[in-house]
């Protein structure tokens, strides 16, 4: 028999080591049920847990209750929880991709600059959502009605030139931006002004850059919600302030899907579409610049988002070298 090689005899150890841990787990779990200080613990973390998230001490009862907000306003400022508020803004593209190497590299200085204005008193995260159409809006869109002349037949040809290329398209996928941006605050008065400040400054620093922007209202905000809670593009939002206080409704109420059903743990339901959430940690020696186009570009309806958090110098520093440990270890176990 031929001796092991020293890549066999780790995978071994490791192996080993893992099932010595998974026994030590399992009369772990066994001890648990009669050690009630312990549960008392979990279950004061759960119901904080459920009290920051919800803000309900036990878990959500309704579809309205699982959605993590308490209210929305008209200008576009959401109250999250008692404390936090935060607004959104909607961006467009920058043509990075097809720029030259010095274009790129002036892009990228802008971006840094753009994420360094965040400091650690502003929440910041980017979401980027690809979801299907209602066919039909994209038919109507591209639909060009006939005149009294003699060009029919050319507006005709064109228009089923232009069907066709929708058939075989993206699938009818439509591909959004935002930025959101949150404070804390003791009230909506306090919270307003803040807001609108920080909301002028990114909407500059994105005109620095060349990019588009603008401020999403409420109406905007909630159409947004609705078309992730019914991505498959078929129902459309039917919403009017005016109809709060004459039917004691929230605004959750208009944008609720009919369920949510959270018992598997791979994936969830949210009416009747099943989905799945992926958390990623990179810690890659490099990273390529079109990690996120990659996402992207999948033929597929897909929400990324990027929570970015600003922190003091020390902490940082104490991050990477927690970092680089990671990769060492990495780089012995290969």
């Amino acid at each position: 028999m031929p001796g092991k090689t020293p890549k066999q005899a780790r995978q071994e150890q490791r192996l080993s080591a893992n099932v010595k841990q998974a026994k030590s787990n399992k009369k772990h779990l066994q001890t648990l049920p009669k050690n009630r200080t312990s549960q008392q613990k979990q279950g004061n973390a759960s119901a904080t847990l459920f009290q920051k998230l919800f803000g309900v001490k036990s878990a959500p009862k309704t579809a309205q209750q699982s959605i993590p907000y308490h209210a929305m306003y008209k200008d576009g400022i959401c109250r999250v929880n008692e404390t936090l508020y935060n607004k959104t803004i909607t961006f467009g593209d920058i043509n990075y991709q097809l720029a030259q190497n010095e274009d790129k590299t002036q892009i990228f200085d802008g971006y840094c600059d753009f994420l360094n204005y965040f400091d650690s008193a502003i929440r910041v995260q980017l979401s980027f959502i690809n979801k299907y159409g209602n066919l039909r809006d994209f038919e109507k869109a591209i639909d060009i009605p006939e005149q009294d002349d003699d060009f029919n037949s050319i507006r005709c040809e064109y228009s089923d030139m232009l069907k066709n290329q929708l058939a075989k398209g993206n699938n009818g996928l439509t591909k959004q931006k935002f930025i959101t941006f949150g404070i804390e605050a003791n009230n909506l008065r306090e919270a307003k002004p803040r807001l609108e400040r920080i909301e002028a400054d990114i909407i500059n620093n994105f005109k620095m850059l060349g990019v588009k922007s603008a401020s999403l209202n409420g109406t905007e905000r909630l159409t947004i919600l609705h078309g992730q809670f019914h991505p498959d593009g078929a129902e459309k939002l039917r919403f009017d302030w005016r109809e709060l206080p004459k039917t004691g409704l929230s605004t959750k109420d208009y944008i609720a899907p009919t369920s949510f059903d959270f018992r598997d743990s791979k994936t969830f339901c949210m009416g009747a579409t099943i989905g799945a959430a992926s958390y990623i940690q990179i810690i890659a020696p490099e990273l390529t610049d079109r990690l996120l186009a990659d996402f992207l570009n999948m033929d597929n309806a897909i929400t990324v988002n990027l929570h970015i958090k600003s922190i003091d110098q020390s902490e940082a520093i104490k991050t990477i070298k927690r970092k680089i440990t990671d990769l060492d270890a990495m780089k012995i176990a290969e």
